[in-house]
Parts: C-alpha cells; structure tokens; sequence
C-alpha cells in the first residue's frame, strides 16, 4: 500500500489512467466489431461508412501509445481488404 503522499496521488492517477485506457481501448474493439458486422451483411455502404469512423479511433490510440503501429496497420489493412473486395 502507498505510504507517501506521492506514492498515493501516484496510485490514484495510475487507476484514473487504467480506467481511460480501457475505454479507448473497448471503443477502439467497438468500432472494428461495427465493420464486422456490416461486411458480414453484405452492406457496402454501412461498411465503408462504420470504417471510415473505425479508422481515426484506431490511429489515436496509436498516436497515444495504447496499440502498436503494426497491430493498427494490421487492423486496417484487413478491414479495409474485406471492404473493398465486397461486390
């Protein structure tokens, strides 16, 4: 347990900190998981649209240091394939 004063704030911002990553992170999986789904019925255009806003939330939390750069580029590359190759 935290002794000092500092050693305290510094727990209270590590949690403050834990909890905002985590919701970056869930709407990050929100917004690939709404690519998903629309590529999986067959709709184009909701596809291209929910990737156009999954992409921004990705790149955010690269510029933040949450997700590395190649696992974002991963992401990316893929949804934006399986959009593309929709008929």
């Amino acid at each position: 347990m935290a002794n000092s004063a500092q050693a305290k704030k510094r727990a209270r911002q590590a949690e403050n900190h834990r909890q905002h990553n985590a919701s970056m992170r869930s709407l990050m999986r929100t917004r690939i998981k709404n690519v998903v789904k629309a590529i999986a019925s067959n709709d184009k255009d909701a596809a291209s649209a929910a990737y156009k806003l999954a992409v921004p939330a990705i790149d955010r939390l690269v510029s933040k240091g949450l997700v590395h750069k190649n696992k974002a580029a991963r992401h990316k590359s893929r949804l934006n394939n399986h959009v593309r190759s929709m008929a």
